[in-house]
């Protein structure tokens, strides 16, 4: 039998009607938004199944769009994100779109920085204000945004895994969950940990000097959207 905590019984502090489409919705925006990394000028967000039916209704748009202005489910504001998104120039756009064989509450955000860059981030919300993510930018990776998450994309090429394992040791960080993605073999691979210690500028750097790294994405839940 399941062990049942006090937020599972309860549900997340949340300003909404839903957990699924309020609180979860916001936490997968958030999340999206630090993926992205820069200052978002844009977003499209494809809403899937029950997202896509009933966005409107259980304020999924306001939430999402809170997420990726960086507030907190509970953030009395998220009543009123999508008028500050246009406050601040932010172009949104909400479409309901077939995203195939995955959970009815799912979304997959593109968005645009104003840098130029480009980014898609896809996850859903399961239940009781969690989350998981399950693509970015097309490489499939499994992470629910709770621990502290690094994502490295890079060139799949032997010693990878252990290099960054060895940052990891050499810093006393534990590994709580580990998961490689690659398209095709010697090509991009996308490895995700998920760990019980914050993670360090310094432990980025030198993740960043590995060779064959790519990109570093680092979360850290206490901090996002500070």
């Amino acid at each position: 039998m399941k062990d049942f905590g006090v937020f599972d019984v309860l549900g997340p502090i949340m300003v909404g009607p839903s957990s699924s489409h309020t609180a979860g919705a916001a936490r997968l925006g958030k999340i999206a938004r630090t993926i992205a990394g820069d200052d978002i000028s844009e977003v499209k967000f494809l809403l899937h199944g029950s997202f896509g039916k009933t966005y409107a209704g259980h304020g999924t748009d306001r939430a999402l769009v809170a997420g990726i202005l960086g507030m907190e489910p509970s953030d009395d504001r998220l009543r009123y994100a999508i008028d500050i998104a246009k406050e601040k120039g932010m172009k949104i756009e909400f479409i309901e779109h077939d995203l195939g064989d995955v959970h009815p509450n799912t979304v997959k955000f593109l968005i645009k920085c104003k840098t130029g860059k480009e980014c898609e981030v896809m996850g859903s919300s399961i239940g009781g204000g969690c989350i998981e993510i399950k693509e970015i930018n097309g490489n499939q990776v499994q992470l629910t945004g709770v621990y502290p998450t690094i994502i490295t994309c890079h060139e799949d090429v032997p010693g990878t895994v252990a290099k960054v394992s060895e940052i990891l040791y050499e810093n006393d960080i534990n590994i709580a969950f580990m998961k490689l993605v690659r398209s095709q073999k010697g090509k991009g691979a996308t490895m995700t940990f998920e760990v019980d210690n914050k993670i360090s500028d310094e432990v980025v750097e030198k993740i960043k000097e590995i060779a064959g790294i790519n990109r570093v994405i680092v979360m850290n839940p206490a901090e996002d959207g500070e």
